[in-house]
């Protein structure tokens, strides 16, 4: 089911496109019931504006049908709108590692999964992201995954990258988050020690002969990397 055209949020989420534009783009956008209540529930929430737009979810969604995508992990969930949309895009038999280290945050999304009828999809693991990448590395997970998605700690975003290129599997694909903007700022214009973490890491994908990118305007600029 999908919610009527015109009950759409004004949504903060993006500086990248003139805001008719915008909000033109989100009147396009379908989206599922669940997810546009987990928006709306999500609202309440502080730091609502890190969820990511329905027409970014609707994107993710839709790249992971395109590759075929089984095995996904999440780095960064919030309150569980990409794992969701994410969810809803496998089959059956697939699974999603979300991993974030608020279990108050996440609990806000669990009743969505679970009235999605996804929940048994997603296996939120709470604690830092590092230790859980490692984790899967350790046991023998390498070239298992499909898809991964980072929106997490910007400073750590090289490291989470460097563990995801050994986890996902040749042809796989890499998301990531924030390359363009935060909090609606571009990063070219902001001198905090998160949009110079982001400026770097684009300039080492940029150079990572490993991948294959491509770099969206969409949302707060979503950097996609198809591993070589």
């Amino acid at each position: 089911m999908l919610i009527p055209r015109h009950s759409h949020p004004m949504s903060t989420r993006t500086n990248l496109l003139p805001a008719n534009v915008y909000q033109y783009v989100l009147r396009q956008t379908r989206e599922p019931a669940v997810l546009a209540e987990l928006r709306a529930a999500t609202s309440k929430v502080p730091h609502s504006v890190m969820q990511i737009g329905a027409d970014q979810g609707a994107l993710m969604a839709l790249l992971v049908r395109l590759i075929g995508a089984k095995r996904c992990i999440e780095l960064g969930t919030y309150t569980g709108y990409s794992a969701l949309a994410v969810a809803l895009a496998l089959p059956p038999d697939g699974k999603l590692i979300a991993c974030d280290v608020s279990a108050e945050w996440t609990e806000i999304g669990k009743p969505f999964w679970r009235k999605a009828g996804v929940a048994d999809r997603i296996d939120l693991r709470l604690g830092p992201g590092l230790d859980t990448l490692d984790a899967l590395l350790a046991a023998g997970e390498a070239g298992r995954f499909d898809f991964a998605f980072i929106d997490a700690d910007k400073p750590n975003y090289p490291a989470y990258y460097e563990r995801l290129l050994k986890l996902v599997r040749q042809g796989g694909l890499i998301a990531v988050d924030n390359t363009l903007a935060l909090s609606g700022a571009p990063i070219i214009e902001l001198d905090s020690i998160h949009a110079q973490a982001m400026l770097a890491f684009n300039e080492l994908a940029r150079k990572d002969e490993r991948v294959e990118l491509a770099m969206l305007t969409v949302g707060e600029g979503v950097t996609l990397l198809r591993v070589r």
